[in-house]
């Protein structure tokens, strides 16, 4: 009961309950495609990275489990995105107050939160969409398969159904060793799989201002439209820099056509944000261009939906805050409105607690391994930040830093919702404020 009246302490339970669940059942000989029990920390990671709907990945999806770990797998990453999406949902409605995790899921200008009956329109919102989307993508993605790719009917089905689930709730598992790679040419598997990524990417704050106010651009909350816009900036961002810079990489995009270049340099400008398939060799690219999946990764996509990172609407109040600090003017702001303080403190704490994380378990990894430092620093981003993308060091990592990264999983997932929602629910006022005297920055 204590645990059902604290959000703050109910999310992260379920959440590690929901893992130890997933352990446990990965830890069944019948689980495995040999039968035999698979090694504890094995189970752990890949139970986390499902429920957390990251996509790192230890083991060959595909041929380490059988159908019955495959399946569990899918449930797994299933009702992880769905409890991450319902979680976020519900701490809008009982946060009530401030800008923490409540504003940035519930419709602002015209309503400013979600009422409390609103709750249950969302939450049906959030059920139709997930059906409709996995269905058509899944449909798409298994004919596709059965057609030209000479897979039975069954077959076809089922990795129609894994990658469709996978790609809307953002993990990033594939039932192929290789990811998309085999697809790298195919647009037809391709598009679909990144325009379910890039929608619940949006979250559902956004689908909600969609299905209520349609198209009509002006009516929409502050949160959908710096959303929308920051996500269309750091896709173009991310595609123009892809496509220059891996433009003659003989070990990704060299070797392709002009149109192959385009759509695999548009698909790794979406996958970075949260999904974790790749359809050209990651550990392939320049160090340049990792230097941009950094970014892009830890940015992440939009609020209270399936999207890791630090959320767009919080890199885009920070960039807010630094222009109007250099324009001197008096407040940040967007769109006509501008930003509460409140809101830029809990822009700038998530932010500066991500980057702390990050640093911390990179420098450990570093210290207890001889792995380059940019493939450590990109795995462990890509772990904090839920995406799944990596280099290829996953495997190799030694037991003590995979568990450093199971802590990233669970606490790049789990943890952003938390601490939003204590920033908002815990905030007290004090009846007194202490005199103010500048420091010397910079």
């Amino acid at each position: 009961m204590r645990l059902l009246r604290n959000p703050i302490r109910l999310v992260p339970s379920l959440f590690a309950l929901a893992i130890a669940i997933g352990t446990l059942l990965l830890s069944l000989p019948v689980a495995t495609a040999d039968g035999i029990r698979a090694p504890f920390l094995t189970a752990l990671f890949t139970a986390t990275s499902a429920v957390a709907v990251t996509g790192l990945v230890v083991v060959d999806t595909g041929t380490f489990w059988s159908p019955f770990g495959q399946v569990a797998i899918l449930l797994m990453f299933q009702i992880g995105g769905l409890g991450i999406m319902t979680a976020a949902t519900l701490f809008g409605v009982i946060a009530g107050r401030g800008f923490g995790l409540h504003d940035r899921m519930a419709t602002q200008v015209e309503r400013g939160r979600l009422e409390t009956g609103d709750a249950l329109s969302v939450l049906k919102l959030v059920f139709i969409i997930t059906i409709t989307v996995e269905a058509i993508v899944a449909t798409i993605l298994a004919v596709r398969m059965a057609t030209n790719y000479d897979l039975s009917a069954d077959s076809a089905i089922w990795h129609g159904v894994f990658h469709a689930v996978s790609a809307f709730n953002n993990a990033g598992f594939s039932t192929n060793a290789d990811s998309v790679m085999g697809y790298q040419s195919d647009p037809i598997i391709l598009v679909p799989i990144m325009l379910a990524v890039i929608l619940t990417a949006l979250g559902f704050p956004v689908m909600q201002d969609l299905r209520d106010k349609k198209f009509a651009w002006r009516r929409w909350s502050l949160h959908s439209k710096v959303t929308v816009w920051g996500t269309l900036a750091l896709l173009a961002l991310g595609f123009a820099a892809i496509l220059a810079m891996e433009w003659n990489n003989a070990a990704t995009l060299g070797p392709m056509g002009v149109g192959s270049k385009l759509l695999n340099a548009a698909f790794h400008s979406v996958m970075p944000r949260t999904a974790g398939f790749n359809s050209v060799d990651v550990g392939g690219f320049y160090d340049q261009t990792l230097m941009v999946n950094y970014l892009l990764m830890f940015i992440g996509g939009g609020s209270a939906g399936t999207a890791g990172g630090i959320k767009v609407t919080t890199f885009v109040v920070l960039f807010a805050i630094v222009l109007s600090e250099v324009l001197g003017r008096r407040d940040a702001g967007l769109f006509s409105r501008r930003f509460g303080s409140e809101v830029e403190r809990q822009a700038l704490t998530v932010t500066v607690l991500a980057a702390s994380l990050i640093f911390a378990a990179t420098t450990y990894i570093a210290s207890i391994t001889n792995l380059a430092l940019s493939e450590i620093l990109f795995e462990c981003i890509s772990a904090f930040a839920t995406v799944g993308l990596s280099t290829g060091i996953t495997a190799e990592l030694p037991p003590s830093a995979q568990i450093v990264i199971v802590l990233l999983m669970f606490v790049g997932r789990v943890g952003t919702i938390t601490v939003a929602t204590a920033l908002a629910v815990g905030r007290s006022p004090r009846p007194y404020r202490y005199p103010k005297e500048n420091l010397i920055v910079g």
